[in-house]
């Protein structure tokens, strides 16, 4: 059998290593994910006694991702005839017995599915984590404890991560990129690597030097995330109590998004302090996608306050039970609501991020202000584009700003407490009979 292969030139020491463990650090556009997928299928038609499994943080982002990616390198080798491939569950066969299957670690129940995947054929050699900045270090390790047993001659064990980087706090940069290991193969690709990239991305990806430094660094480069102009630093990340008992106030906040990630997370105030305690990010999963995900994760009675923008998506959610009102429309209290405001109220907060939101960690590390290249300076204006958990943090605290404003202006025209305004009717009622009386 003759199979005609392009590859790009950038990855021919990935495809002849055999390093348990090989960490693809790149730009958007750099052709990694493509090349990756297109390597996979010549290895499984090649090597018999090999299975794959694919990895995300949410499992069905697999979809739209390396299922689709792997899809699409079967029909451009032309070896559709060898393959069988059903979309629910995602399965991968190839005749030769060999299988990819597709998996999540987003919850325990993800986690211990993960861990008891088998193939009717051989074992589990091959691993494929794609956005692999999703992941926490424990969900890796979880994954690399998969691999192990005496393998036929021939076959070995391989986890490959693909990934833009985003921050150089990241545990991928400490596990893999910071030390030197004979098990490791580190690699760094940009789109200017890729000789199929099309003109106008390239020209995209050129302009945006110009117009997103810090942006260029990471999306056009490749390179790891810096922490000039980052706009947050009051924050720790480590394991918060679950327990919603636990906290003073509870609230949720999500951002809508497809292509831009759709992200829900569930806050708790617990002594004028911040906890970001459960986290639901995903890409290209449509509302009841999404919906169905968050069943049994996400509380129903607890308020979500959602994108304004988008009132379709919040009568989806509130046909399913939860409790969504529009982020924006309970503000009438507040003299200010911008972006701005509300990003004031987060820094004047310590904020404690548990461990397994990826999503808004690897946000918030980066999150900067936007350059100005003429005056050589940061402005007061936020970046946007990588947002989206940010956004839902801002919607979420829409409550505990409420009460903060309450605290500090006390309007009497928007008091809720009945005890306050008792007190004031009967302060009119005194200056009215002290009036009558002559009394001043």
């Amino acid at each position: 059998m003759r199979i005609k292969v392009s590859f790009n030139n950038t990855f021919r020491d990935v495809h002849k290593s055999r390093c348990r463990y090989i960490a693809m650090k790149g730009s958007a556009g750099s052709g990694k994910s493509v090349d990756t997928a297109q390597m996979y299928i010549l290895r499984l038609l090649k090597d018999k006694g090999r299975n794959l499994l694919c990895v995300r943080k949410i499992e069905q982002s697999n979809r739209n991702s390396t299922f689709a990616e792997l899809i699409s390198a079967i029909d451009r080798l032309g070896v559709n005839k060898y393959f069988a491939y059903t979309k629910s569950p995602m399965k991968i066969q190839c005749i030769n017995g060999n299988c990819v299957m597709f998996a999540g670690m987003n919850d325990d129940r993800q986690r211990e599915k993960l861990k008891s995947v088998t193939f009717e054929k051989g074992k589990l050699t091959d691993v494929w984590i794609e956005e692999a900045t999703e992941l926490s270090k424990e969900d890796f390790e979880i994954i690399d404890d998969r691999l192990r047993g005496k393998l036929p001659r021939g076959i070995f064990y391989q986890i490959k991560l693909t990934f833009n980087p985003v921050s150089d706090k990241h545990w991928i940069k400490r596990m893999f990129f910071d030390i030197k290991d004979e098990n490791v193969l580190t690699h760094h690709s940009t789109y200017r690597d890729n000789r199929f990239i099309d003109s106008d991305y390239y020209m995209r990806m050129e302009r945006r030097k110009l117009t997103d430094p810090d942006g260029y660094r990471v999306y056009g480069l490749g390179e790891w995330g810096e922490t000039e102009g980052v706009i947050f630093s009051n924050y720790v990340i480590e394991k918060t109590n679950s327990d919603l008992l636990y906290y003073d106030n509870i609230s949720m906040g999500q951002d809508f998004g497809f292509n831009h990630a759709n992200c829900i997370l569930l806050v708790g105030m617990k002594d004028d302090e911040l906890y970001v305690i459960k986290e639901l990010y995903v890409k290209e999963l449509d509302s009841s996608e999404i919906i169905s995900i968050s069943e049994g994760e996400f509380p129903k009675d607890v308020t979500m306050y959602a994108d304004c923008a988008e009132p379709d998506r919040i009568r989806m959610w509130r046909k399913a039970g939860y409790r969504v009102i529009p982020s924006d429309k309970n503000t009438r209290y507040l003299k200010r609501s911008s972006v701005l405001d509300q990003i004031d109220f987060l820094k004047r907060h310590k904020i404690h991020i548990d461990e397994s939101c990826r999503g808004l960690i690897s946000e918030i590390e980066v999150y900067r202000w936007e350059y100005d290249s003429v005056k050589g300076e940061y402005t007061d204006t936020p970046q946007t584009g990588f947002d989206d958990a940010i956004a839902a943090l801002r919607y979420a605290v829409q409550p505990f700003r409420f009460a903060d404003f309450k605290r500090k202006e006390q309007p009497k025209d928007i008091c809720t407490d009945k005890t306050v305004r008792a007190v004031e009717r009967s302060k009119k009622e005194i200056l009215k009979r002290n009036k009558r009386r002559n009394i001043w």
